[in-house]
């Protein structure tokens, strides 16, 4: 019999992304503290947040397989969370125009029978172009980006904010990077074509 996989998010993104393997998973809500460590570097943190979250709903699912992700976005020493609230959003998008932010997506696969936990990050170099204030406005008046890291739906209208998206995984920057979780799947004997 298959092993239960399990992801350990609330986002209807992750669901989605998951969704597109075509096999059956449950979600569970994941209770963490999603605060950075002093002087912990953003793709540390987003795997150690995607560990702790697979961790969080292990005791309610003892012998299956738990996904965790969790995403921090960075450029020089700034950090971009979830905006929240319009103001917010705005600020963001102000810091970020003009300038290129890496999003570090961390993904942590975890069989809760052995406790093993297969643990990787995947960096999105994304390049904001020099957006104008009303560029700005416009966008938040359309699209609701606010629980979004960064206040930029790339798969949405977000995308008309950018110049570049490098990286090896387009899944990444949404919340869950599909390609390097296939691998983790495989490893755990999850048959995937």
């Amino acid at each position: 019999m298959a092993r239960l996989v399990v992801l350990a998010s609330t986002s209807p993104f992750r669901r989605e992304l998951l969704a597109r393997l075509q096999i059956p998973f449950a979600t569970a809500v994941p209770e963490t503290d999603e605060s950075a460590l002093t002087g912990e570097a953003p793709a540390a943190t987003a795997q150690r947040l995607a560990e702790a979250k697979a961790r969080a709903v292990a005791q309610r699912y003892p012998d299956a397989l738990i996904i965790g992700s969790d995403q921090v976005a960075a450029s020089g020493g700034e950090r971009f969370g979830k905006p929240g609230s319009r103001e917010n959003a705005v600020a963001q998008l102000h810091q970020m125009r003009g300038k290129e932010v890496v999003f570090h997506t961390g993904l942590c696969l975890l069989n809760s029978a052995t406790g093993r936990a297969q643990v990787c990050c995947a960096d999105t170099h994304v390049g904001f172009r020099d957006l104008t204030d009303a560029e700005i406005e416009s966008y938040l008046d359309k699209e609701d980006a606010l629980n979004c890291a960064g206040s930029a739906k790339s798969e949405g209208l977000g995308i008309s904010l950018l110049s570049y998206l490098r990286g090896d995984d387009p899944n990444a920057l949404i919340g869950l990077p599909l390609i390097a979780l296939c691998g983790m799947l495989r490893a755990e004997g999850v048959a995937l074509p």
